[in-house]
């Protein structure tokens, strides 16, 4: 692998991940950032960023699923990291069989996060990789490695807002790390965040066991993104909670490019 820095990024529809200083995790088959960043997409980098960085040349993989925030941070590159190596990946550039109607349509954060998991899950077993963001996505990846597409259903802040939008309700807010919140809601407010939480469970187990029941055999679950970190804990004690899975399958395709 060359020695230029490599600076992973994924360019969601809220926010946008940067993670670089990349090395095996405890697993040691998985590349962890041992930096990260974090904006709401479509916002210029600040400087905490910019400081972060070596001033030396690196290599900047970007996974996208937002045009304009891909604008305004390839902008930002061009007038701040001008001798650096920019590469906007395509599903080309990710390293798994792509088992859909449209490979080159399917995000490319799913697709990352399926190559993390297929460094993670056991030989010969098929895998499901749920990650939330703006949206919650289920996936499964097969016995034989391939990407063979999934479920995406709201996340917790659109269907709050989607919920917002209606007369007289108020905008709830769930943190990542908050304690679950009790099913039965003693306000407005406790109801809504009752409903996006134990909603998103239930969602997520039923698809599990649907996805499931095509199987040979059962499937290892990963769990990503920061909105589903408590979730995980609900979904049954294999599951497993992995951090930065989308920026970790980045650096698996940057190693192989």
């Amino acid at each position: 692998m060359t020695d230029v820095p490599l600076i992973a990024v994924d360019i969601g529809n809220s926010s946008t991940k940067f993670g670089w200083m990349f090395e095996s995790s405890a697993t040691g088959v998985l590349p962890a950032p041992r930096e990260t960043r974090s904006f709401s997409t479509g916002q210029v980098p600040s400087v905490s960023l910019e400081s972060a960085l070596t001033p030396s040349p690196c290599r900047w993989h970007i996974a996208s699923v937002h045009r304009e925030g891909t604008r305004v941070l390839t902008k930002w590159l061009d007038a701040h990291r001008a001798g650096d190596t920019v590469r906007l990946l395509s599903d080309r550039d990710l390293p798994i069989a792509c088992h859909v109607d449209a490979p080159g349509r399917v995000g490319h954060d799913r697709l990352a996060a399926a190559v993390a998991a297929n460094a993670l899950r056991s030989a010969g077993r098929p895998a499901i990789v749920i990650d939330a963001g703006s949206a919650i996505t289920v996936d499964l990846v097969a016995a034989d490695g391939a990407f063979e597409g999934g479920v995406i259903l709201p996340g917790f802040r659109m269907s709050a807002e989607a919920l917002y939008g209606a007369d007289l309700l108020p905008l709830a807010e769930l943190a990542p790390n908050d304690e679950p919140p009790r099913v039965i809601g003693k306000s407005t407010d406790g109801a809504i965040c009752s409903g996006l939480f134990w909603g998103a469970v239930g969602a997520v187990r039923e698809i599990i066991t649907r996805m499931s029941a095509g199987l040979n055999q059962p499937p290892e679950i990963f769990v990503t993104g920061g909105d589903l970190r408590r979730l995980a804990e609900h979904l049954g004690d294999e599951t497993i909670f992995v951090p930065n899975m989308v920026l970790s399958g980045i650096a698996i395709a940057a190693q192989r490019t």
